[in-house]
């Protein structure tokens, strides 16, 4: 994410590649094989790239195979911390903040300690942080751990066109936010600015005439999507400064956000008040006094939306995932 994953300060806002690439394959070509148990998947609620992982995850049905450890989305000097778990440790991890894994591969590695991380519970140590490669990975090389009926969230006959809807999105809107909202002079935030409303107002043209991004199934285009729309009018309107006009003043884009919100392995990860109190607590070059803003409401996003007349099935032939394990649930703090 933003705050350990990129570089701020009086030059433009530019996010950092992630330092630790390696991919957990069904081959292992990288020492990293797919298996049950094996990994852990570290993620913070109010981060868009880590909930990406999170949704991915729960759409595939991979809790068994893949588990899950929340970090608290406060940070302090020491980045990432464990504080929402008993004696403030993480259960299967052992450690109390997630430097600790990045440690255990790199010692004294120079760079941030960013989410999404997956770490290899046997030896403690970090695998990944790419966060633009877990998604796909997760849809492509954990096949043979899907859960029945999963959607194939990459299909390979719309990858040139997903890939190119993913690209625009992540260099106007995903990343065009935060070099807003991080911009320390004017022509920068107006450049930036100016982009993410394009880009919005290019995808309510898109999505007007039809329900998902690409194709007539969910597909990981929409999950990139998704995570930065459901934070643009709690956060990003106002913090961000990209204010031109609200997500809910847009009736498709408010519309497709609430489909998605509302089917199972979206809207049930979702914690807004981990997400509010995240960017308005840690931004504090931004939002010095720290005071979390009470709004917006958050009763119409169970608002009816009526895109089911538009077509499209959600998880193609396959089914929607179960309910959300047990452990697992957002507080009832963070929900409408």
């Amino acid at each position: 994410m933003g705050d350990g994953n990129s570089a701020y300060g009086k030059k433009k806002f530019k996010r950092s590649r992630s330092h630790f690439a390696d991919r957990i394959t069904a081959d292992g070509r990288d020492g990293w094989p797919v298996t049950e148990g094996r990994y852990r998947l570290v993620a913070c609620r109010a981060c868009p790239w880590a909930s990406r992982a999170v949704i991915s995850r729960r759409l595939l049905g991979l809790e068994d195979a893949l588990s899950m450890g929340i970090v608290d989305p406060i940070q302090d000097d020491r980045s990432w911390r464990f504080t929402l778990d008993a004696d403030g440790r993480d259960p299967v991890l052992g450690i109390r903040f997630l430097s600790e894994a990045y440690d255990a591969r790199e010692t004294g590695y120079p760079g941030g300690v960013s989410v999404p991380a997956i770490v290899d519970v046997p030896s403690g140590q970090l695998v990944t942080n790419d966060f633009q490669q877990i998604t796909l990975d997760l849809a492509t090389e954990w096949t043979a751990l899907h859960r029945e009926g999963a959607p194939d969230l990459y299909p390979e006959r719309l990858r040139d066109e997903i890939d190119d809807v993913m690209h625009g999105v992540y260099e106007d809107l995903n990343n065009g936010v935060y070099r807003a909202g991080f911009a320390t002079n004017q022509k920068d935030y107006e450049e930036a600015c100016t982009a993410v409303f394009h880009r919005l107002e290019w995808l309510s043209k898109r999505l007007a005439g039809q329900r998902y991004l690409v194709g007539d199934t969910i597909t990981e285009a929409d999950i990139r999507l998704f995570t930065t729309l459901v934070r643009f009018d709690p956060v990003y309107h106002g913090h961000f400064k990209c204010n031109r006009w609200k997500l809910a003043e847009d009736p498709v884009l408010w519309a497709y956000v609430r489909d998605l919100f509302q089917t199972p392995g979206f809207g049930d990860t979702v914690d807004f008040d981990h997400i509010k109190r995240h960017y308005y607590e840690v931004h504090t070059g931004i939002n010095p006094t720290g005071i979390v803003p009470l709004g917006p409401e958050l009763a119409g996003w169970l608002s009816a939306h009526g895109r089911e007349e538009l077509g499209g099935h959600p998880f193609g032939d396959g089914t929607p995932p179960g309910p959300v394990r047990p452990g697992e649930e957002v507080p009832a703090s963070g929900r409408p």
